[in-house]
């Protein structure tokens, strides 16, 4: 349990965006009645394998970093008891305060959440804040479990299921990803008009690693390169 000034919880809230970089909330973020007992992150890394005919293992190529996953379940409950933050942490029931109906709770998280925004033509991005977890992404899978019942069939608890993928802006996944940093080996195929000067400057934005791409590679020279030759460029030494 998270709790923040004199044993006060603090609840877990969902701020909608409008747009990809999280400049423009939308409304008021969206608060758990009741924060939920643990959640689960998942990181995958993706990798293709090419196999020879004939030989005994896969060689593994680097794919992708697929986008981290974090798993809540969110606990609906209109019977009246309700979890309070206390130091024996025990259920206690409010008999003045009327419980909203878990068809009204689901209701306003899936508006907040997952609806179809036609101004934006996609659902909200969101924002997950509770302690020291921000995490930036989408919901892409909702499950909802109801558990318990009045005895006309309306459900009186309810548990949702979330599946939540991060995003992030395009200026700081370029930004951290570098791709163009001199502090790696990068390969280049040469196509049709392609000059090695001016694959060279991209590369390391200077000129005068013209001359050490060339003999790295064994190249006789640097004009009229052959289409289709791979070209390494080397990391630069600091």
């Amino acid at each position: 349990m998270i709790t923040s000034g004199f044993g006060k919880q603090e609840k877990l809230k969902i701020q909608s965006y409008s747009d990809k970089g999280f400049s423009s909330p939308v409304g008021n973020a969206f608060e758990v009645t009741i924060n939920p007992e643990t959640y689960t992150t998942r990181h995958r890394i993706e990798f293709s394998d090419t196999q020879a005919p004939g030989t005994s293992m896969p060689i593994l190529k680097f794919n992708k970093i697929v986008a981290q996953e974090i798993n809540f379940d969110f606990l609906f409950d209109s019977t009246g008891v309700i979890k309070e933050a206390s130091a024996l942490n025990i259920a206690v029931a409010n008999p003045f305060e009327k419980p909203r109906s878990v068809a009204d709770e689901i209701d306003a998280f899936r508006k907040n959440i997952i609806e179809y925004r036609k101004e934006i033509h996609r659902p909200y991005y969101l924002k997950i804040h509770w302690g020291t977890l921000l995490f930036k992404c989408v919901l892409v899978n909702l499950d909802i479990e109801y558990k318990l019942f009045k005895s006309d069939g309306t459900p009186i608890r309810a548990v949702a299921k979330c599946t939540f993928k991060g995003t992030i802006e395009e200026d700081l996944r370029k930004a951290l990803e570098n791709k163009q940093s001199p502090d790696v080996t990068h390969e280049r195929l040469v196509k049709s008009g392609d000059r090695l000067s001016l694959m060279t400057y991209q590369i390391y934005r200077q000129q005068h690693y013209l001359l050490p791409v060339a003999a790295f590679n064994q190249l006789d020279g640097f004009r009229n390169i052959k289409s289709g030759t791979k070209i390494y460029f080397p990391p630069v030494e600091k």
